[in-house]
Parts: C-alpha cells; sequence; structure tokens
C-alpha cells in the first residue's frame, strides 16, 4: 500500500512537473514583437497590415491584463544579423528591458534570399553549399540573439516562432528540396530555442506545402490575414492551450502602403522638429528603423 502511495506522488510530482515546464502567463504582458517581415505583418502585396504579433496582442488583451505591446523592432527583410543589431541598439533598450513576452521572427530571409524561384514557371532552385552557409550562420546569429536577450530583456520569456512552407504554388516535383531546407532551419531555430531556455513555437503544420488559401500570391511568400491568424493560434498553443483567435476575432483588412507609412513617418518627424529635437522618438531618427512599424501600443 505505502508503495503504491509512493509511485503515486510520484506521477503527480512528474505530472505537475510537465504542466509547468513551458512558461507560465505573464500577468500583466508587456509584449514585444522582433524579427522580420512576419513579425512586422507584411501581406502578400507588399502591404503593412495587422500580422501574427498584432492577433498576439489582441487575443491577450482579451484574455489578460496588457501593459504594453509593439513591434517597434521588426522590419522587412530583416535577417538574424540584422535582428541582432536591432536588438543591440541603444533605442531597443528601454522596450527590451521593460518586456515580459518577446516572439522572434528571424531566419527566413537568411535562406530565402538564396532561393532563386519562378511564379510563371512554378519552379524553385537554390545552391545548396549557400545554404549550408547561410543556416550554420542563422544558428550562430540566433545563440547571439538570445544571449543578449537574456542580458538586455532578463524578465522576459522568449519565443522563437518557426517558419511555413513559403512556396504553395510551385510544381510539386519542385517543393521537395526547398521544403527540406525549410525543415532544417526550423530544426536550427528548436534546437537553439531549446539549448538557450527559449520557446520554440512550430507552424508548419498549420500550413502544410498546399497552403494557397493562406499564402494566395504565387509571386510573394507572405501570407494573409488568416495565415497570420494560423501563426498567432500557433504561439497559444505553447502559451497558453485553450486561448484561440477566433475567425470572427481577425481583424478586417486595412493595409497602409509602404510610402502612407514613410509619409507619416516624415510629417511625425517633422512636427517632432519644430518642438524639441531632444524630444524624439529615437527610431524616428533612423531611417531604417521601423518605416512597417506601428508605434508602440499600451493597453489598460
Amino acid at each position: 500500500m505505502k508503495k503504491s502511495l509512493m509511485m503515486m506522488l510520484i506521477f503527480m510530482l512528474l505530472a505537475s512537473g510537465a504542466a509547468t515546464s513551458h512558461a507560465a502567463v505573464r500577468v500583466p504582458a508587456s509584449y514585444v514583437a522582433i524579427g522580420d517581415s512576419l513579425a512586422a505583418g507584411q501581406t502578400p502585396n507588399s502591404e503593412i497590415d495587422a500580422g501574427y504579433a498584432d492577433m498576439i496582442a489582441q487575443e491577450l488583451a482579451r484574455q489578460q491584463p496588457v501593459a504594453f505591446y509593439t513591434k517597434d523592432l521588426a522590419f522587412p527583410g530583416f535577417t538574424t544579423q540584422d535582428v541582432l543589431d536591432r536588438i543591440t541598439s541603444e533605442e531597443a533598450q528601454d522596450v527590451l528591458k521593460n518586456a515580459n513576452i518577446i516572439t522572434v521572427s528571424a531566419g527566413a530571409n537568411d535562406l530565402l534570399r538564396l532561393v532563386s524561384a519562378d511564379p510563371a514557371e512554378g519552379s524553385l532552385s537554390f545552391g545548396q553549399i549557400q545554404v549550408d552557409f547561410a543556416l550554420n550562420g542563422a544558428r550562430a546569429n540566433l545563440e547571439k540573439i538570445l544571449a543578449e536577450l537574456e542580458q538586455r530583456a532578463p524578465e522576459a520569456d522568449v519565443y522563437v516562432m518557426g517558419y511555413y512552407f513559403a512556396y504553395p504554388h510551385a510544381r510539386e516535383s519542385q517543393k521537395a528540396g526547398t521544403a527540406l531546407q525549410l525543415d532544417r532551419l526550423n530544426e536550427i531555430l528548436e534546437t537553439t530555442a531549446q539549448k538557450n531556455g527559449a520557446e520554440f513555437v512550430p507552424v508548419a503544420d498549420g500550413f502544410g506545402d498546399d497552403a494557397v488559401g493562406q499564402v494566395p500570391n504565387a509571386a510573394d511568400v507572405h501570407p494573409n490575414l488568416n495565415g497570420y491568424q494560423t501563426m498567432a493560434n500557433a504561439f497559444f498553443d505553447v502559451y497558453q492551450k485553450g486561448w484561440t483567435v477566433e475567425d470572427w476575432e481577425v481583424p478586417a483588412a486595412a493595409p497602409v502602403s509602404f510610402e502612407e507609412i514613410q509619409a507619416q513617418q516624415d510629417e511625425e518627424s517633422s512636427g517632432e522638429m519644430e518642438g524639441s529635437s531632444a524630444a524624439m522618438n529615437p527610431s524616428r531618427q533612423n531611417a531604417a528603423g521601423l518605416l512597417a512599424l506601428k508605434e508602440a501600443i499600451p493597453y489598460s
């Protein structure tokens, strides 16, 4: 009898440990999204709209108090090196030190810039040696990114976002090779995240290899709102199961062009210059800083 009770106690302790192995819900949430165009919310038509980060922030606000959200450290086209440079910049420090949830999208541009895609032919090609080199570089940079975040955002739980197969319109005979390289990238992201105490968020299964309904433009690798919804829900599968961005909760499309964003930022910068230059938001002084990015949004 004593042995049975002891075994039951051990089982309960193990189960409790498994249940708490993921990062805890952070209340109030201070959420910062960093990374590439997916973190920024780029659309299949080269505009900026609500992305997975915005949907995560929206759902967090529905479920719990949220103190702060920004995707001001994300930018379309960022490689892992760009992300590393961004988070170590002076203007990133106040944002990061106050974060307790951080998502990272980094690595796809290291790889996909080496993939030659012909939408008309449905063909994909790449050089294996160059891809191997790029993936090794992405691994090394992600190690540095996570080490820097541990120092600069000591209160934050970090979630490394995986990637989906970005060429669903390609001919079936062309998909396998590139899909394998994306699988390798996801494996690198997962193992590096685990090694450095971060969480990995797999998204590939939510897309598959034929996700033309989520990646609708054959000439573009970015998802639509439904694709970003899939990514946001993949995050919640890790952060807090049961929390879901439902279809009716997906924001209505409201894309903004890069030209409109730049014009708005130029106007804001001009207004700030008329006041005090010392009072300027540092990101407004950096032409490379946050073309696609919305203001930091506090939630009550």
